[in-house]
């Protein structure tokens, strides 16, 4: 294991243990790298990166503090950043992705029916941008799951469902580090959910493509920046 990536864990191991908890501010750097016996080096590279996820805030000249997020999702962010570190397959999945959701979109444009896009309706009238992360991922979640049974192929709606389970704290990381995240994530859905009830197969590949193709490039530029 990196020793970036134990820093990180340890980090997590004291908030699971709530030795830390959301909005409490972290021991100095030395006091905590000899705490959890890792160099001060590791141990800012492990505040860097969390930092960047948003997980901890660095406050210049006052210390470093957990951010106010619930546990859960706090915990969610840190497995998340620790995977990428050993593994960049969440980046082969959402490729895969932005092939196979552009195709279920238009399948649907061409086979809804009039009750599958008043469902689409319904669902993406059930949040707005005061939805909270967890809020958001389930609509993102729901919303592609209802395209893809729209689009009426069974292996096509297995392989994405499939697809999807896996990207999960992807997206909830999305939505705990990129600004807008959540207007953006309804507008784009608005806009292939417009094309797929005007049977407008071409324009719904597009926006599905510009939708999962922009979070497959965020993802790129944090998992750099991470």
């Amino acid at each position: 294991m990196a020793v970036t990536d134990e820093a990180i864990l340890k980090i997590k191991d004291m908030i699971v243990r709530g030795e830390l908890r959301p909005g409490e501010r972290l021991p100095p750097e030395k006091e905590l790298s000899d705490r959890l016996g890792l160099s001060r080096s590791s141990m800012r590279e492990a505040v860097k990166a969390l930092e960047v996820i948003r997980v901890l805030d660095v406050r210049r000249g006052d210390g470093t503090y957990v951010t106010s997020l619930e546990p859960r999702l706090l915990l969610e962010a840190m497995s998340f950043v620790i995977d990428l570190h050993s593994d960049d397959s969440i980046l082969e999945l959402f490729a895969v992705r932005r092939i196979l959701e552009p195709a279920a979109a238009g399948l649907a444009a061409s086979a809804a029916s009039p009750s599958q896009v008043a469902a689409l309706r319904r669902i993406a009238g059930s949040v707005d941008v005061d939805t909270d992360v967890e809020g958001l991922v389930e609509h993102d979640l729901e919303f592609h799951r209802a395209i893809a049974a729209a689009a009426g192929n069974g292996y096509l709606s297995s392989l994405l469902e499939s697809l999807s389970s896996h990207t999960v704290r992807a997206r909830i990381w999305r939505g705990l580090t990129q600004e807008h995240s959540v207007a953006r994530t309804l507008a784009e859905h608005h806009a292939i959910l417009d094309a797929i009830e005007r049977g407008d197969a071409s324009l719904a590949e597009a926006h599905a493509t510009v939708h999962i193709a922009g979070i497959e490039h965020w993802l790129r530029e944090a998992v750099t920046r991470a």
